[in-house]
């Protein structure tokens, strides 16, 4: 008899579980693999979570979050779009909230839309749930389209999950394109669901939110990228009030609450200016972007720290496995889609790695 539940034939280990996994045997690897920023969490913040530790305050918050970070997440909304203490939670990360918001909306059945590539996340836990993940297939350009998103909209189709700038392609959408897929949203009646964890790291343009262009729109942010502060648990969804509610109840059951002192300190992190930051990933996305342009076939980046690339023979998962028997980890593109054309790299990374990788990676073409 085996004690493992049914749904867990639904979802598999996570592909780029396994390639950390493989990286810790391998002898000095040039690591273009890691979702997470290379810089490490500003000294500010550490020193508030140091003070808040030794002041005491280890405790259980309230599930929805500390007032003070909600007032905080509240005000820098506010000029987006009108929200109260009511439509915003602090979560535990922004993937603590992706699984509060899916639980607390879809039902065995329902279908949810998404754009192919996706973030690893979506698929498993919408099928998890016994719902119907349907991607769709934004190859080559990587952009969600309001014409892709009504041809797959079916009468079983509750919601939309949009990821912009994109784990794992990079690629960003401007305001006037996340307003289209709102106005698709609207007319068909579905949930949106805006996972914007990379939303200030944008190179090109101004980053845009969907937040304000539909009254069913439940925003995902946290600090994981943008402070660095991936092991900290911290994020925050805004939404309908509805859902917002169920999202906190589901919390008392799950995770509870963020972490009390990650909490107070990430109060201070999202008034942190990104300037500096944002240069420095928009050097390192110019070099490996220069550095492969010529040999693969590749899609620039507007934001987040990953690239997408496909090698001149479409078989991303064969070089991908090739460039890990060479010492280079990336991720291979299956991972993260229905294809196997592509693989990814994250160039959050120091710059000499990331020129090593890439030359690499351009000598195992041919």
């Amino acid at each position: 008899m085996s004690f493992s539940a049914q749904r867990m034939q639904c979802i598999d280990a996570s592909g780029i579980r396994k390639i950390f996994a493989l990286a810790a045997k391998l002898k000095n690897p040039v690591n273009l693999s890691i979702g997470q920023p290379d810089y490490d969490v500003d000294e500010l913040v550490k020193e508030e979570a140091v003070r808040h530790i030794q002041a005491g305050f280890n405790s259980y918050t309230q599930t929805w979050g500390i007032e003070e970070l909600r007032d905080a997440v509240g005000a820098y909304y506010q000029n987006k779009f009108g929200v109260t203490l009511h439509n915003i939670m602090i979560t535990s990360g922004v993937s603590g909230g992706l699984f509060l918001a899916l639980m607390a909306t879809v039902n065995p059945g329902d279908e949810v839309i998404c754009a192919d590539p996706y973030f690893v996340m979506y698929k498993h836990l919408v099928n998890l749930l016994g719902g119907v993940s349907v991607p769709v297939d934004t190859y080559p350009h990587f952009k969600l389209t309001p014409e892709a998103v009504e041809a797959a909209i079916t009468e079983k189709t509750k919601l939309l999950v949009v990821n912009s700038p994109s784990n794992p392609t990079g690629v960003t959408m401007n305001k006037a394109e996340l307003q289209a897929l709102a106005d698709v949203a609207r007319r068909h009646n579905l949930l949106v669901i805006t996972d914007e964890i990379y939303e200030s790291l944008s190179y090109d343009d101004a980053p845009a939110t969907m937040a304000g262009m539909y009254e069913n729109i439940i925003v995902l942010n946290g600090f994981s990228k943008s402070a660095a502060m991936t092991g900290w648990r911290v994020g925050y969804a805004a939404g309908p009030e509805e859902i917002i509610q169920h999202m906190n109840t589901l919390q008392q059951y799950t995770f509870v609450c963020a972490p009390s002192f990650a909490q107070k300190a990430a109060v201070l992190a999202l008034k942190a200016d990104m300037c500096a930051k944002v240069d420095a990933y928009r050097r390192k996305r110019d070099i490996v972007y220069e550095g492969l342009k010529d040999v693969f076939e590749v899609v620039k980046p507007g934001g987040a720290f990953y690239i997408f690339p496909s090698p001149p023979d479409k078989n991303g998962d064969a070089f991908a496995q090739k460039a890990i028997e060479n010492n280079v980890l990336i991720i291979p593109g299956s991972v993260f889609s229905e294809k196997k054309t592509h693989f990814r790299i994250s160039f959050a990374a120091p710059d000499d790695v990331i020129r090593k990788g890439v030359e690499i990676l351009k000598g195992l073409v041919g």
